[in-house]
């Protein structure tokens, strides 16, 4: 078993060495926490599945620390992309391109594409920059786990099982990015994340919304689109009574009798006897803890987790998604 070494803002040089000599180190991003190796070491990316136990036909998202380093994993970038990178990198947008030889079929899963980034995180940037190389970083957890938002979640899945965290403050979105397809003829959201429909739209207006029906040759380019994720151990159930599509009364579900129940949500929670009620100020506020409330739920022994969802307009329609993949409800 590793020795998982805690590792302060002071400690970036050493972490950028540990990911050169092919170790595995977590680090806060804007999203979550992810878990970094060198993206052309395969021995080291092989390690990222064996310790998160992640499908290897599930592939990594490459991290940049300068837009110098992009030639080095992609080829053949169609016009807009300089446009999209022009205006959201840094930031939680992941495009899907071609890729370049030195990118390992362990990287792409067995594809001809590549998901790449620039984390927009002064801690991020600066690991990658001494870094000196792209670095592959899935979310910090075991795989179907919820993706780890703070250094403590990340310890908590991989403690032993990789060799550095670095102990920053928890992320501020607390979703995983956009990413968006640039390899077919219209672009593609795959999985939807902070960056918008409507604010890709303004760039490029002939964009693919995430509510429509995709091929499972799409889907294999994006992390997060087919299988399990963000699981807590509790069961979740979706209260749909406040969106545009409302249901029955989550309260007469049969599921929740006897049962140790928490809800979260917007606004107040039904009447009912929850043990727990996390009513957020916005979905922004919703989407950051969600996670980690569903972490903080398993630790308090509930046995089911009632989550509120939200309209389909901004991020909103990224925390639908893992709601419904959290309570195995497929878009």
């Amino acid at each position: 078993m590793r020795i998982t070494q805690r590792l302060s803002i002071d400690d970036l040089a050493l972490a950028g060495e540990m990911l050169r000599r092919g170790q595995l180190v977590a680090f806060p991003t804007e999203t979550v926490y992810g878990l970094g190796a060198d993206a052309f070491q395969p021995e080291a990316v092989r390690n990222i599945y064996l310790a998160k136990g992640r499908p290897s036909d599930n592939p990594l998202i490459v991290h940049l620390g300068s837009i110098d380093q992009l030639a080095e994993v992609a080829m053949d970038l169609p016009e807009l992309a300089a446009r999209l990178i022009d205006r959201f990198w840094p930031g939680p947008l992941t495009l899907v391109l071609r890729k370049t030889e030195r990118v390992s079929d362990l990287v792409s899963g067995n594809l001809n594409t590549v998901a790449v980034r620039m984390p927009n995180h002064p801690i991020a940037l600066e690991l990658l920059q001494r870094a000196q190389t792209p670095v592959v970083a899935p979310s910090a957890n075991r795989s179907g786990r919820p993706s780890a938002t703070n250094w403590q979640s990340v310890l908590e899945d991989l403690d032993g099982r990789i060799d550095g965290v670095i102990v920053g403050e928890p992320t501020s979105i607390g979703l995983e990015s956009t990413v968006l397809d640039l390899t077919q003829k219209v672009p593609c959201i795959l999985r939807a994340g902070a960056i918008t429909a409507e604010e890709l739209m303004n760039v490029c207006p002939e964009v693919r919304h995430s509510n429509e029906t995709f091929h499972e040759q799409e889907l294999r380019k994006s992390p997060g689109t087919r299988h399990r994720h963000y699981q807590p151990t509790a069961m979740v159930l979706l209260d749909r009574t406040r969106t545009s599509h409302p249901a029955p009364p989550i309260i007469d579900d049969p599921r929740l009798l006897n049962k140790k129940i928490a809800w979260i949500g917007l606004e107040n929670p039904p009447a009912q006897d929850w043990i727990v009620t996390e009513s957020c100020s916005s979905v922004d506020v919703y989407a950051k803890r969600v996670y980690a409330f569903f972490r903080e739920m398993d630790h308090m022994g509930i046995e089911v987790i009632v989550c509120s969802l939200v309209h389909e307009v901004g991020i909103g329609r990224a925390l639908n998604d893992r709601l419904k993949r959290a309570a195995d409800e497929r878009i």
